[in-house]
C-alpha cells in the first residue's frame, strides 16, 4: 500500500461502538483514495495505529476482508496509546501502517470443522476470520465457537454472538468465570465447555487467541481431545511492537512474530524457545 514503511495514512472514524467497559471498536476509512483503493488485507493481519503526539501500537484488524469499504478495530483501553484512541470520537483521525504479518488460513480450511476458541479480548483477532467464513458459509462444515470471559459484561461482540447462534449448523457456547443474575449459560474457564459440546478432531482444525495461561489449558484439552498439532492455529500477536522486524521486540529464536506470524499452528510453536513458560 505505501512506498515507506514508516510513513502512516489518516483515516476517518465513522463510528464507535462500546464492547466492554474498556474496550471500544473503531471503524475507519482512509481519507486518501488512491490509499483505499490500492489497500488489501488478510484475515488475521494487523496495522500500526497511531495518534500524534501519543505513540503507535499493533492492533488486529478485526474486520472482514470480505466487507468492503471499511476497516475496523476491536482496541482495549489498557495504556497510554488505547487509551488516547479512546478518547476519540466519530469524525476523528487514526494513522494507519500496514498491513503486517502472515494470514489466518481461508482455502485450506473449505469442507471442514471449524473449532473458534477465544477468551476475552481474544475474540477480536478471531472476529475477522469468523466472519469471511460466516460470508461463505456453504465452503465450511460445522462450526463452534467457544468464548469465555470475566465476566458477561466483558463478552466482546454481544450482538453479533446473537447472530452466529442463527447461523445454520453452528454452535455458540459461553461461559464466564463470575456470573451476573440471569446468566443462564456455564459458569467457568473456557475449557469447562468441553462439557457442553463434543469436541472431536475428524476433518476439524481449532482457532485459538486469549490469555497465554488461557491458551495453555485449551492445547492440552484439544490435545487430549486427539487434535493433531498441525490442526491447533493460534495467533502470538501480543509479542509485536515494529511490524517490520525491524526493533526486535518480539524475536524468539529464529522468527520475528511480526514478520513469519503473527498466526502459527502448534507444530511451529514448539520449536520455539519457551517464553513466559506458556508453551
Amino acid at each position: 500500500m505505501m512506498k515507506n514503511e514508516y510513513i502512516p495514512f489518516p483515516a476517518v472514524i465513522e463510528d464507535v461502538r462500546r464492547e466492554t467497559f474498556d474496550t471500544k471498536t473503531f471503524r475507519v476509512r482512509f481519507q486518501d483514495k488512491e490509499a483505499a483503493g490500492a489497500f488489501k488485507y488478510k484475515q488475521g493481519q494487523f496495522m500500526e495505529v497511531s495518534v500524534f503526539g501519543k505513540g503507535e501500537a499493533p492492533i488486529s484488524i478485526t474486520s472482514s476482508p470480505s466487507r468492503k469499504g471499511f476497516l475496523e478495530f476491536t482496541i482495549r483501553a489498557a495504556g497510554s496509546v488505547t487509551k488516547s484512541i479512546h478518547d476519540l470520537k466519530k469524525g476523528d483521525c487514526l494513522y494507519l501502517r500496514g498491513p503486517y504479518g502472515n494470514a489466518f488460513p481461508f482455502e485450506e480450511l473449505k469442507g471442514r470443522n471449524i473449532y473458534f476458541i477465544a477468551g476475552g479480548i481474544g475474540l477480536a483477532p478471531l472476529r475477522s476470520l469468523i466472519n469471511m467464513v460466516f460470508d461463505n458459509r456453504k465452503d465450511f462444515k460445522h462450526i463452534k465457537l467457544l468464548y469465555g470471559a470475566k465476566t458477561p459484561d466483558e463478552l466482546c461482540f454481544k450482538g453479533e454472538l446473537e447472530t452466529w447462534k442463527k447461523i445454520p449448523d453452528t454452535e455458540v457456547w459461553l461461559t464466564v468465570d463470575k456470573p451476573c443474575d440471569g446468566w443462564g449459560c456455564r459458569v467457568g474457564v473456557v475449557t469447562e465447555l468441553w462439557k457442553d459440546t463434543h469436541i472431536h478432531p475428524d476433518n476439524a482444525v481449532a482457532i485459538l487467541c486469549g490469555p497465554p495461561i488461557m491458551m495453555k489449558f485449551v492445547i492440552m484439552k484439544l490435545a487430549e481431545s486427539g487434535f493433531k498439532d498441525k490442526d491447533i492455529i493460534m495467533t502470538l500477536e501480543r509479542y509485536m511492537k515494529c511490524g517490520i522486524g525491524k526493533c526486535g521486540h518480539c524475536n524468539i529464536g529464529e522468527k520475528f512474530i511480526c514478520v513469519d506470524g503473527p498466526v502459527f499452528n502448534y507444530e511451529q510453536v514448539k520449536q520455539l524457545p519457551h517464553k513466559e513458560g506458556v508453551f
